[in-house]
């Protein structure tokens, strides 16, 4: 990691494919070179539409996150003061995903449509092009199973979205250990 660049691991569950027409239910991150350093947020939906076998894959429960979740701009408020208070001055705050376009999105749109701007910027770390380039595989060689099973990861995921972001921030720190030992 270069001393300008803080990598940040996220990882979200929502209510189905596309942000705009399904909602963001929860949102875990964590610092790559400091797990430990975390945030995890349940939202409310800000909509009714939703896939039952996506909800079904998150374990979280819509009536229940109707009534205790943060409201989406409150939710959006803190991970941007966690961003703020964990990225030093002079640090840019990088978004690492497994599937990065997947849970960017939902990160860049609830940032626009409830704060206004996304501290993240236009840009991604997609940790699966990312393997594909360090190893020179195949697309469907990028299968998290797969990484695992070469990386030999401590962690591993279950779709809380704090979990997923520690593993996927593990998987990443052994990425980077790799090719810095190449």
């Amino acid at each position: 990691m270069t001393s300008d660049e803080l990598y940040v691991s996220v990882d979200v569950e929502t209510s189905g494919p596309v942000p705009g027409i399904y909602s963001l239910l929860s949102i875990g991150a964590c610092l790559v070179a400091e797990p430990a350093n975390s945030i995890y947020l349940e939202l409310q939906p800000d909509g009714s539409k939703h896939d039952p076998e996506a909800v079904a894959v998150t374990g979280l429960d819509l009536k229940r996150l109707e009534s205790e979740g943060l409201s989406p701009q409150v939710a959006m408020l803190k991970l941007e003061q966690w961003l703020t208070q964990a990225c030093p001055a002079g640090q840019k705050a990088i978004f690492v995903g497994l599937n990065a376009p997947f849970d960017w999105s939902f990160i860049n749109y609830y940032f626009h449509k409830y704060v206004g701007a996304n501290p993240f910027g236009f840009t991604a770390v997609d940790i699966k092009a990312y393997y594909m380039g360090a190893t020179g595989c195949r697309w469907k060689e990028t299968k998290s199973s797969l990484m695992t099973a070469r990386l030999k990861p401590q962690s591993s995921p279950n779709h809380n979205a704090l979990d997923d972001a520690r593993f996927q921030a593990e998987l990443f720190a052994l990425m980077l250990a790799e090719g810095r030992n190449r």
